[in-house]
Parts: structure tokens; C-alpha cells; sequence
């Protein structure tokens, strides 16, 4: 016989507290965790007469038949002197098991919320534990439920209304929730791979075009290029050169972003290299984000400032520094 595991819920200790209808005196076992309502449960109830016959038969467990809910086949069970294994002495346990899933394929779990009910006969309500807990039911763990559902004493007193006349009702919602979680897995490199690629733009103050790229250099498996706007794009526009790392679309495998850290600089002819100016950072590089960088990286009048060395006899001189780190492959 499957154990419970770790209980559905974690329960509050034993408490008292009175709902008053009329001067009627009500007492529950879990404060407001114990809720009721007047619908019954959705997918299915369980009905047991002379209840202290069963208890008195020293059954332990006794289940329902199978019943379908949500696509899949369940029992439910009830513990009538609790599930002793579990912790559940001096209480009624209940459980939910998931049934017939040899036709299941390998490896199947089924994630559900499920809530399991104790119906009050003499208020008419259905009462069940409060709280949302998702359940995962898979091969090594076919039986969830609760060891310590309601005390037997609070239970056995019919002015209680859950044991009337020796008969009580037990049900169950069952909502199973469909897969649609996605995933990833970053995979770091023992050895990080860096590529230090040099661009010497000449005739700078010719690049009417929008957009230019350099050659393209590897790292990895991949192809990169650094990429410039000599006249600013987006917010750099008319008042900065703005420049980007670009990696190509075609060298990356499906489902796939790489890892990198990486420094752009335009080089201060100049000066030592203390003086370049430079970007860096860290981050993915995958099919939705090809391309990094500054928009405004450096404005057109620091750029064309003479003294400041990084555009000497019409010549700009633009470095990639570029380590990959690792991979990150998505998985649904």
C-alpha cells in the first residue's frame, strides 16, 4: 500500500471555534481553514453507512470504486480510524489514487488541485480544506491525501452533523493542469573561449549609410560582426555613433542562446590604452535578441574632438572583445 508522503495540506493543530446559526453552537477542527459550501463536489461523492460497523471491521482502508475525472481514472479512499503510518491515529485520513495507468506513457506525472470533501448534514454544506496546493501523481507516487483530516471525536458527535444517523459523505474535485512550462539549461564552458576582432574604419567622415558591419569573425561555432551607425540610431540618433555585437541568426542551433561577456571600445589613437572608450557587459545572444550594444555610445562631438584620438586622419579604430562563457538550450 502506497504511503501519503507529505500531506496534501499542512494542517493547523486541533482548534476550536463556533459558527453560530441561531444559537446553535458548531465546532470545527481547523479554525478557517475548514470551509463549507452548498454545492456538492464536482466529479464525485462517497456515501458510507453503519460507518462504525466499518470501523468496528478493522478495515484500514477502504476505496471506492474507479471513476473518471479530468481524462483520467481515480479511487477514493477513506482511512476509518486513520492511516496509522502516516500520523493520522485518532483521526479519519482520506486520500485521492490515481488508477489504471499502465496505458500511461513512460515517464508520465499528472499535476492536479484537487480538494476533498466531508459533508455537513445538518447545516447542508460541504466542507473541505482551504488552500491551493498543486499534487504531482506519477509512477513512485500514485496516493496523495490527508492523514489527519478531521478528529474522530469531533467526527463521531452527530450534533457535529458529519456522522448522522451512522451515515456520512465524503466527495472530491479534481482539476488536473495541463503542461506548459517551459525551461532552459545554461551549459558553462570549462575553458571560455576569447576573440579580440579589430575594425579600422578609414575615410570615416565618407559612411553616408545608415548601417555598416564589419567582417565577420568566429568564436565558438559562431559568426559575429560588430556593427556601427555613424550617424546614431534610436536614441543616439544625429547626436551619437551607437555600436552593437551582432551574432548570426544561421550559426545557432535551435532552441539555442550563447553566454557571453563582452567589450566594445573605440580605441584612443593617442593615448595609452587607460584612455580607450569602451562598453561592456554581460548577456544572451539567441534568435529574439541577435544583436547588443549602445545606442548612444559615444557622442559625435566627443568622437570628432581632435584631441581626444579616436578619430585620427579620418581613421576610427573599433574593438570586440568577446568571451563565450556557455549555451543555453529552451526545452517546453
Amino acid at each position: 500500500m502506497p504511503g501519503f508522503g507529505a500531506p496534501f495540506l499542512v494542517l493547523p493543530p486541533f482548534l476550536a471555534f463556533y459558527i453560530k446559526m441561531g444559537l446553535r453552537l458548531r465546532i470545527y477542527p481547523y479554525d478557517d481553514d475548514f470551509e463549507g459550501r452548498d454545492a456538492p463536489p464536482i466529479h464525485y461523492l462517497f456515501k458510507i453507512q453503519s460507518f462504525s460497523l466499518l470501523s468496528k471491521a478493522s478495515i484500514e482502508k477502504y476505496s471506492s470504486d474507479k471513476f473518471e475525472a479530468a481524462e483520467y481514472k481515480w479511487k477514493l479512499s477513506v482511512y476509518p480510524t486513520g492511516n496509522k503510518e502516516e500520523g493520522g491515529q485518532g483521526h479519519i485520513s482520506i486520500s485521492l489514487t490515481l488508477v489504471d495507468t499502465s496505458s500511461l506513457p513512460a515517464g508520465w506525472e499528472v499535476k492536479t488541485i484537487f480538494n476533498l470533501f466531508l459533508f455537513d448534514q445538518v447545516l447542508d454544506k460541504y466542507f473541505a480544506l482551504t488552500g491551493v496546493q498543486v499534487m504531482r501523481f506519477h509512477a513512485m507516487k500514485t496516493e496523495w491525501g490527508i492523514p489527519n483530516f478531521i478528529d474522530l471525536q469531533v467526527f463521531s458527535d452527530s450534533s457535529n452533523g458529519y456522522l448522522v444517523n451512522d451515515a456520512c459523505v465524503f466527495g472530491v474535485d479534481i482539476f488536473v493542469l495541463k503542461q506548459t512550462r517551459k525551461g532552459e539549461c545554461l551549459s558553462m564552458m570549462e575553458e571560455a573561449i576569447t576573440v579580440n576582432h579589430t575594425w579600422k574604419i578609414k575615410s570615416f567622415s565618407t559612411y553616408s549609410l545608415d548601417r555598416y558591419e564589419s567582417e565577420a569573425f568566429i568564436i565558438g561555432d559562431h559568426k559575429w560582426r560588430i556593427r556601427i551607425y555613424p550617424r546614431g540610431n534610436g536614441e543616439g540618433k544625429g547626436n551619437s555613433i551607437s555600436v552593437f555585437l551582432c551574432v548570426d541568426e544561421s550559426t545557432l542551433p535551435p532552441d539555442t542562446r550563447v553566454f557571453v561577456k563582452f567589450i566594445l571600445r573605440v580605441i584612443d589613437q593617442n593615448q595609452t590604452k587607460a584612455a580607450h572608450f569602451e562598453f561592456k557587459t554581460d548577456n544572451h545572444f539567441g534568435p529574439t535578441c541577435l544583436v547588443w550594444g549602445a545606442q548612444k555610445f559615444m557622442s559625435l562631438p566627443k568622437l570628432n574632438d581632435p584631441r581626444k584620438g579616436f578619430l585620427v586622419d579620418d581613421t576610427c579604430i573599433i574593438e570586440a572583445n568577446v568571451t563565450l562563457l556557455g549555451t543555453v538550450t529552451t526545452a517546453s
